[in-house]
C-alpha cells in the first residue's frame, strides 16, 4: 500500500528496448539464492567478471553490501527480510529497465518473496539460480564465522540453523557447490544465458 499520494508516472521517450538496442544484448535479473556460505556472492563476482568480458553492461547487488546503505535501517526478522528483498526486486526492476544485467546474491529465504520479485519483471527478466550447497558445507566454510555464532546462540534467526530456508522449485538454473568449481557454475550460467538467446 503506497503512503504517497498526487503523483503521476512520467514516461521516457527513451525506452528499455531502445537501451537494449544500444548495449546490443538483452537485459534482466540473475537472482543467486542459497544458504550462508553456499558460494551465491563468490559466483555472483566471477560471473560478473565474465559477462563484462564478453561486453556485457552490469551491476551487481550483494547482500551485505546493499546493507550497508539503502537497507542499513532493516534487521533479519521475517519481515525485515521480506522489505530488504522488496526493496531489492525494485531496484533491480530499475536496472533492468536501464538495460543491465543485473547480479543479486542475496540469502532470500522466502520462495514467496523471490516469486513477488519475478511477478514485477516482464517475461523471461527473472533468472533464479539455485546456489545448491549442503548446510554441512555452508558451516565447514563458513567465511565470516556466522555458522560458529548461530550454533553458540550469538546469532538468532539463523537460516538453515534456526530459521527456514526455501529451495526453490523451478529455478532456471541450479549449480551444486558440493560438487561444482566456481568456474564450472559461471559456465553452466554462461551457458544457460546463451542458449536461451540471452547473449550471442
Amino acid at each position: 500500500m503506497s503512503k504517497s499520494e498526487n503523483i503521476v508516472w512520467h514516461d521516457s521517450k527513451v525506452t528499455k528496448e531502445h537501451r537494449q538496442n544500444l548495449n546490443n544484448h538483452k537485459s534482466a535479473v540473475i537472482w543467486f539464492t542459497g544458504l550462508s556460505g553456499s558460494g551465491k556472492s563468490t559466483v555472483s563476482v566471477e560471473l560478473e567478471k565474465e559477462l563484462h568480458n564478453l561486453g556485457v553492461r552490469t551491476y551487481r547487488l550483494d547482500g551485505d553490501n546493499v546493507r550497508h546503505g539503502l537497507n542499513k535501517n532493516l534487521g533479519f526478522s521475517p519481515e525485515d527480510r521480506t522489505e530488504n528483498i522488496r526493496r531489492i526486486g525494485e531496484v533491480s526492476k530499475l536496472m533492468v529497465d536501464a538495460g543491465l544485467f543485473t547480479l543479486t546474491a542475496f540469502i532470500s529465504p522466502y520462495r514467496e518473496d523471490r516469486d513477488n520479485v519475478r511477478e514485477l519483471l516482464d517475461e523471461g527478466e527473472f533468472i533464479e539460480v539455485y546456489v545448491k550447497a549442503s548446510v554441512e558445507t555452508c558451516e565447514s566454510r563458513d567465511p565470516k564465522g556466522l555458522y560458529k555464532k548461530a550454533r553458540a546462540g550469538e546469532i538468532k534467526g539463523f537460516t538453515g540453523i534456526d530459521a527456514p530456508y526455501e529451495e526453490p522449485k523451478n529455478p532456471e538454473v541450479t549449480v551444486n557447490t558440493d560438487k561444482l568449481s566456481i568456474e564450472e557454475s559461471v559456465q553452466t550460467i554462461i551457458e544457460y544465458l546463451k542458449e536461451k538467446g540471452y547473449l550471442e
